[in-house]
């Protein structure tokens, strides 16, 4: 039997398998999991399921992998469902395995590849929920260069606590408002309790609902998705509606790196910017870009928040969630409002097999002036992130200034080489107002795997510091951060960064507006400082940790492993 493509290309790798004589020992192994000979003659996709029940993220995605499979086989095409992993940031949150979760986003992409390249896989769709799930699987996406979809699991439902509307970030606050004698632990257990009654990413502008955005920015997702709460039954037709997508993008010849473009990548920062998205967009995109092979740097984010405007009044440092945004058209909205005003790119391919401006077209729905904003009366003239330089952070520095007007900062340093200790300090009285916070070795390498400050930031909110206390850190902010908090600072500490010189007393000094984060010591001093720094041992010597370690770039470059 020849090699080669009896449909006509759509089987542009399933082929070999398919027609191949030398191939029947493969071809018995998928009859045996149910394919007729039929069905050797359609496109393989894979479904890569990250549905788990360690997170409400993740619980309810094995019926949007089964609204994908049969989307799929009516368009036309055999679906393989496999597995791979998530963890839940909300648990490891505070303690030792949060150092696992940016790790996280490297296997979720390597488990895809993998699989798909192993199975020769003609297309591929991948349904995730939690933070790590959207930014791997597009970085799978870009690697495999076969047509795809990301499918979004949605929001949890937000929750009442005492007469008002309550989320997790409120939970992780109320932390802080123990501590401080504002909370008893009877009541802190009861908002413990029902803050999270089911399915669904954490509802506010959080990473999760950041990267999901992203994901429709970028055309890689099914338009609508990234709004939906995780219990509305849309998200079944959309799953079912991506399966569609991809078979007939597999006819068309549409792959994700004619997707993910230049102009894609700064449709999506623009949106990100808008939203006052997570800090970690900024991580994620670079990383996608990296595998997309799309030149995207730390200083593009600040030229596009220098032009757009930001839209959003939303959590963490809002009023609103998503399903606000929802109601009044969702991300679509966003998005033509934006190329309203000519700040979005609208000749850009998405997997639709239309063009941005195409498929939001028919979109009639405009901000309602709450929730979101028109771009004529933004909230502020400029976008919800910045990045900062100078002598601490000569590769650049993150700060979310969405949600925040503390935009100014002269202080001591405290320093902590963990955020244990960083927190602990907190919870304890030890930090006071004024105070510059400084927490080091947890960047990429050094912790290794860039833990979130959320148990700190949270407690210094909750405290009633949040607009008095500066916190920078070579590590990384939770979605839900909000205040005066500078992550990603780099070089890090592990590799003799800036930010590892730092002793308590130095000044620090930030500015926002003039994008600065620097030391008031003076070039000659730094460098007498560094003579007599030496690296510290690794925190792991063995398995996936000490690998990552081993293999990872900076945070100015997306923190990638290959």
């Amino acid at each position: 039997m020849p090699d080669r493509d009896p449909s006509g290309g759509i089987k542009h790798r399933s082929h070999e398998i398919s027609s191949d004589l030398s191939r029947v020992g493969a071809r018995a192994m998928l009859h045996a999991v149910g394919l007729t000979p039929d069905d050797l003659n359609k496109p393989f996709v894979g479904i890569a399921d990250m549905g788990s029940d360690v997170t409400p993220c993740n619980m309810h995605l094995h019926r949007l992998a089964d609204a994908a499979k049969d989307g799929v086989r009516s368009a036309g095409a055999v679906p393989f469902t496999f597995g791979t992993i998530t963890t839940s940031d909300g648990v490891s949150m505070g303690h030792e395995g949060m150092k696992a979760s940016l790790v996280s986003r490297e296997i979720i992409a390597d488990s895809i590849e993998a699989v798909c390249f192993a199975e020769s896989m003609d297309g591929l769709i991948a349904v995730g929920g939690c933070d790590k799930n959207g930014p791997g699987a597009l970085m799978a996406m870009a690697r495999l260069n076969i047509p795809s979809a990301y499918v979004y699991g949605g929001s949890i439902k937000t929750a009442e606590f005492r007469g008002r509307t309550v989320n997790a970030q409120d939970v992780m606050e109320g932390v802080g408002g123990y501590y401080a004698g504002e909370l008893s632990l009877d009541e802190l257990q009861q908002l413990e309790r029902v803050v999270c009654p089911g399915e669904g990413a954490c509802p506010g502008m959080f990473t999760a609902n950041t990267m999901a955005a992203a994901a429709e920015a970028l055309g890689m997702a099914i338009p609508g998705s990234a709004s939906l709460l995780a219990s509305d039954p849309r998200n079944l037709d959309l799953a079912s509606e991506a399966g569609q997508a991809v078979f007939d993008a597999l006819g068309s010849g549409i792959r994700p790196r004619d997707v993910m473009t230049r102009l894609a990548f700064e449709n999506a920062v623009t949106l990100v910017l808008a939203l006052g998205g997570s800090t970690n967009a900024v991580l994620h995109l670079l990383a996608i870009a990296h595998e997309a092979q799309v030149s995207l740097e730390l200083h593009d984010f600040d030229s596009l928040s220098a032009r757009t405007p930001y839209l959003a009044d939303l959590k963490p440092g809002g009023r609103f969630v998503m399903a606000n945004v929802d109601a009044i058209g969702g991300i679509p909205m966003v998005l033509k409002e934006l190329l309203d005003a000519g700040l979005i790119h609208g000749d850009v391919m998405t997997v639709t097999g239309q063009t941005m401006a195409q498929n939001l077209a028919n979109v009639r729905q405009r901000p309602d002036g709450k929730s979101i904003h028109r771009t004529s009366e933004p909230r502020s003239p400029t976008g919800g992130l910045v990045v900062l330089k100078g002598n601490l952070a000569p590769d650049g520095a993150v700060m979310k200034v969405a949600g925040t007007t503390y935009l100014k900062h002269d202080g001591p340093a405290r320093v902590y080489d963990s955020e244990r200790a960083a927190f602990n300090a907190v919870v304890s009285g030890e930090v006071q107002p004024g105070d510059s916070m400084v927490v080091r070795y947890e960047g990429p390498k050094g912790g290794p795997g860039m833990q979130e400050m959320l148990s700190v930031t949270s407690a210094i909110v909750g405290k009633g510091l949040g607009e008095s206390v500066m916190l920078i850190t070579d590590g990384r902010f939770s979605g839900a951060t909000r205040g005066p908090m500078v992550g990603h600072v780099a070089p890090e500490a592990a590799v003799g960064g800036p930010i590892a010189l730092i002793r308590d007393g130095d000044i620090l000094h930030m500015d926002a507006d003039r994008r600065e984060l620097g030391v008031l010591l003076s070039d000659s001093e730094l460098a007498k400082r560094r003579a007599l720094w030496a690296p510290p041992p690794p925190n792991y010597t063995t398995g996936v940790l000490a690998k990552y370690a081993k293999l990872v770039s900076s945070a100015s470059e997306g923190a990638v492993t290959g």
